[in-house]
């Protein structure tokens, strides 16, 4: 079920910003920023991220040095 949500003291250059973002993509500022939290809250945050990371480290047993991970970066430019 929706449920209303009050934003206040929003910088008015913040509102000019997502009024001019939600009119480039045809839509109302109401229906922009509602697409754009829906978007923010389904993303991975950076605590889910780490322990995604540790995970994955516990079960292969990985550790790679950093200069191995330098050397494929430069490798695949």
């Amino acid at each position: 079920m929706p449920v209303p949500l009050t934003i206040r003291d929003l910088p008015e250059a913040t509102m000019s910003e997502l009024s001019a973002r939600a009119a480039r993509s045809g839509r109302a500022v109401e229906e922009y920023v509602r697409a754009q939290l829906i978007e923010l809250a389904a993303r991975s945050g950076a605590t889910e991220l780490w322990d995604r990371i540790e995970q994955r480290v516990r079960v292969t047993g990985g550790n790679l040095p950093a200069d191995d991970i330098l050397r494929f970066r430069d490798a695949d430019r």
